[in-house]
Order: C-alpha cells, then structure tokens, then sequence
C-alpha cells in the first residue's frame, strides 16, 4: 500500500524533473523567436506593397505630364510586375536562393525607380509628382528600417538555435535551420537610400 502511495509521487517527481531542464532547451523560446521573425518579415512585405502601390499612379502622373522616354515607364511597370510575382513565405525565409530572388527583384524596382526620377527631372515643379515621391522616399525609408528590424530578429532567432541550452530544443523538437537575412546585394540595399526623390531643399 505504502509503494503504491509512492508510485505515482515519484512519477509526478521524475515528469517535473525533466519539465524543468526542458524548459531551459528551448522549448518555448525557439518558437517565439521564430514568430518574431516571421512578423518582422510581414512588417518588410507589407511596405514593398506599399511601395508597389503607389508606383502606377506616379507611371500615370508622368504618362499625363507628356513624358515620352516610354522606356523608362516601361522598365518601372516591369520591374514591379516581375516583384509582385516573386513572393517568400514565412516557411521559406531559411532558403538562401530564395531570399536572393526576392532581393533581385525588389532592387530591380529601387533601380529603375532611380532612373525614372533621373529621366523626369523637370517634374518635380508639379504638385501631385512630388507628392508621390515624397511617398515614395517615406515608403523606402520604411523599407529600411523594416530590413533592419528583421534582420535583428534574425540574428536574434539564428543566435538563440545555436547556442546552448536553446541548440538542444531547436535540434531535438524542432529540426530548426537558420533563417536567411537580407544582404546589402544592390547598391543601399541595407540602408535608407540617399536617393533624392526631388523633395529636399
């Protein structure tokens, strides 16, 4: 009677005893460091769509102000189509080609926004002209302050799967891979840009 009174205290001690060293394997931390990565890296879509947002109506102000160098619209049209379809999930953010692609295409859309204000410079005298590129330059602003908040994230999650107690957890229960980063692969890739859209004095 007394072992059986003792039995289940000593499963109830064994199952505590191995919850407490769990505990500090990353069990619980790895996957909100994983979150937090995946909602910074929501914030960094949500302002390339912001961005892509607002491209066809500057195309539509530079079409109605009489410009002519069709190529250059054309470019801007093309380079945000082609980023529209390059999309990454939160699932794909360890896979380092992937992330490379969406870079491309996002720094072809900076590029040839560039060219478009360099092309137009006659422009920055019409009001809803500069109105846009002022949004623009706030959205790009945006862009790289959410690339750097991911990329700390980033860091923080890749960090945390490799180093020990946590390494154990993210190997053991969650097969985790480090997440890719953005990497400055276009010129201010990793900073504001020093572009001037046309609105400083």
């Amino acid at each position: 009677m007394r072992h059986a009174l003792t039995r289940p205290a000593l499963v109830a001690g064994l199952a505590l005893s191995m919850a407490v060293p769990l505990t500090g394997c990353g069990i619980n931390t790895i996957p909100t460091a994983e979150e937090e990565v995946k909602s910074k890296w929501a914030d960094v879509q949500n302002d390339y769509q912001r961005r892509a947002d607002l491209i066809p109506n500057l195309v539509a102000t530079v079409k109605a102000a009489g410009a002519q160098e069709k190529d250059i619209l054309t470019e801007v049209t093309r380079a945000r189509a082609s980023a529209s379809q390059v999309q990454l999930s939160g699932e794909q953010l360890t896979d380092p080609r992937a992330m490379a692609n969406f870079e491309r295409a996002q720094g072809a859309v900076t590029l040839s926004l560039q060219r478009l204000q360099e092309a137009y410079p006659e422009l920055r005298s019409q009001g809803n002209y500069t109105t846009l590129m002022s949004q623009l330059e706030g959205t790009e602003n945006r862009i790289a302050i959410a690339r750097r908040d991911y990329n700390q994230a980033v860091q923080a999650y890749n960090t945390r799967i490799r180093t020990f107690p946590d390494a154990i957890g993210a190997r053991i229960f969650y097969g985790a891979k480090p997440i890719t980063p953005f990497s400055a692969t276009t010129p201010g890739a990793d900073t504001a840009p020093t572009v001037n859209f046309g609105n400083a004095s």
